[in-house]
């Protein structure tokens, strides 16, 4: 999708960070959004500054682990706007600072459900949509850079989880979609100045209630970016149909020592196979 104007944007976790960062930059492209949000406190506040870069906001109160609610905010979004362009499956929480053998089997549920089961969802509600009208589309996914790689320090394994598969469901997606005007993009932001890491502190009822934790550790190395520069890069990826979009060249140092493993595993593979 190279023209963005007048098109109509979906982005969940829309409230705050990089999601409203992603709502603002559509809107600066002159396209209309829908913004999604289980915290309705964020929503109207986050729609006003879309609506000071002159796009059209609809906020909507939708928790991503319910597809029922995204359906029902998928036709919201149409009998607004008309017709559904781009969906940015956003919304996402962490589990940190704890091994995997200390993390609970209700956590668990947690991070899968919104992260990767909240793309599922979004996947099923909005594609099916941006395929009908037959203008083209494209799908953002948000995963991170902690779905390439995994940090020792941050001990967010949960979260690294449900990114890699993130990934993958991403993946998967691109291939069914090929040959296709609908075009998908892993997002695969770094470190940014959201409050993400205080998600558990509005964590649903059925999820074990809202509690406040230790945050996960910081990742060091490289800058905390703003909402607004992951907005742009998101916009850059739909526009120059990139599958991978990463924010920090300073990923590269982490990513490539996995990749060096996984190809000398492939080695020795080769020598295994060979003395068989």
């Amino acid at each position: 999708m190279k023209e963005l104007r007048g098109k109509v944007g979906v982005v969940t976790g829309a409230g705050s960070g990089i999601g409203l960062g992603i709502a603002c930059a559509f809107a600066r492209e002159g396209m209309s959004v829908a913004l999604l949000d289980r915290r309705a406190d964020t929503l109207e506040p986050a729609a006003e500054q879309v609506r000071a870069f002159g796009g059209r906001a609809l906020p909507l109160t939708v928790d991503v682990t319910e597809r029922d609610q995204l359906e029902r905010a998928a036709d919201a979004v149409e009998w607004e706007f008309g017709k559904i362009h781009v969906i940015c499956n956003n919304a996402g929480v962490v589990v940190g600072g704890k091994a995997l053998a200390e993390v609970t089997p209700l956590e668990w549920k947690w991070i899968l459900d919104t992260n990767l089961g909240g793309t599922i969802n979004g996947i099923a509600a909005f594609v099916p949509r941006i395929q009908k009208h037959g203008e083209g589309g494209h799908v953002v996914n948000t995963s991170s850079i902690g779905g390439f790689e995994v940090n020792p320090i941050l001990r967010t394994g949960p979260y690294d989880v449900s990114k890699f598969a993130i990934v993958a469901l991403s993946e998967a997606l691109a291939n069914d979609l090929a040959g296709t005007n609908v075009g998908v993009t892993i997002f695969a932001p770094g470190a940014f100045n959201t409050a993400i890491r205080r998600s558990t502190e509005f964590r649903d009822a059925r999820y074990g209630g809202p509690v406040t934790t230790p945050p996960p550790a910081v990742r060091t190395g490289e800058p905390r970016l703003e909402p607004e520069v992951a907005g742009r890069r998101v916009v850059d990826a739909i526009r120059n149909g990139e599958l991978y979009a990463f924010t920090h060249p300073e990923a590269r140092k982490r990513v490539e020592p996995r990749l060096r493993r996984i190809l000398e595993a492939l080695d020795a593979t080769d020598t295994w196979a060979a003395q068989r």
